[in-house]
Parts: structure tokens; C-alpha cells; sequence
């Protein structure tokens, strides 16, 4: 039987959610970098996003991301533009959605963008009509 070279097995690889509830300090976009919104993931760390420029480019997921951070469509980024490729950019940070929401009211982010943070339920009118319908038991037998 081969020997166990390594150090542990795929709970090891799992690791711990270090930063998860971390109050972490809000990064703001530098000269070369770009907000971003998710249009959907491709697979292989790769994902398309608009960019607040209004170009929509296939963003990579950056090693240090990669399986510790997930990205899902409507997700807000920061993306690193690339000097020699226009249409392609690097993932740099995924923002929580309470972090995404500070960036929209510091004006950083546009007002049209839409946070998906969750189902938006409609108030009911007080004239609707209640779906709810209320049998008699002489109904009830004539079925």
C-alpha cells in the first residue's frame, strides 16, 4: 500500500472562512482599475462583467480568489484593466453587498446599477382583491 506523503486530506484544502464576518476597510478604484457587475460566470476563473465604463469585458479570477471567494452573476467587482488588452481584465476584489451599497451612496458606483441584494415583494394596495377563499362545509359535500 503507498504511504500518505501528504499533509492531510480535502478537509485540509477546505481550510477555515477566515473572513467572513471581518469588518474589513472599503478599497475604492485606483487609476488603472474599474468597477464592474457581473453578467454571468463562464467557468475556468473566468467571468463576464460590465464595467461602469459601459464595456463589457471577460474578467479572470485571480489565483488568490480563486475557490476562497465566490462570485456569482450580479455581484459587484473591482477589476484591474489591462494596458495591452482592452476587452479582458483581472478580478481584484469581490465587495459584499453592504460594501456595495456604501459605494453606490458615495457616488461612486451610478445610480441605474442595480444591487441584487434581495427579492424586492410588492406592497399590497389597500383595495386588492385577497386570493384567499373561504369554503362552507355544504361545499365541501356537494364536491
Amino acid at each position: 500500500m503507498p504511504k500518505n506523503k501528504g499533509k492531510g486530506g480535502k478537509n485540509r484544502k477546505r481550510g477555515k472562512n477566515e473572513a467572513d464576518d471581518e469588518k474589513r476597510e472599503l478599497v475604492f478604484k485606483e487609476d488603472g482599475q474599474e468597477y464592474a457587475q457581473v453578467l454571468r460566470m463562464l467557468g475556468n476563473g473566468r467571468c463576464e462583467a460590465m464595467c461602469i465604463d459601459g464595456t463589457k469585458r471577460l474578467s479572470h479570477i485571480r489565483g488568490k480568489m480563486h475557490k476562497k471567494v465566490w462570485i456569482a452573476a450580479g455581484d459587484i467587482i473591482l477589476v484591474g484593466l489591462r494596458d495591452y488588452q482592452d476587452d479582458k481584465a483581472d478580478v481584484i476584489l469581490k465587495y459584499m453587498p453592504d460594501e456595495a451599497r456604501l459605494l453606490k451612496a458615495y457616488g461612486e458606483l451610478p445610480e441605474n446599477i442595480r444591487l441584487n441584494e434581495g427579492v424586492v415583494v410588492d406592497e399590497e394596495d389597500d383595495n386588492a382583491v385577497d386570493d384567499y377563499i373561504e369554503f362552507e362545509d355544504e361545499d365541501i359535500d356537494k364536491i
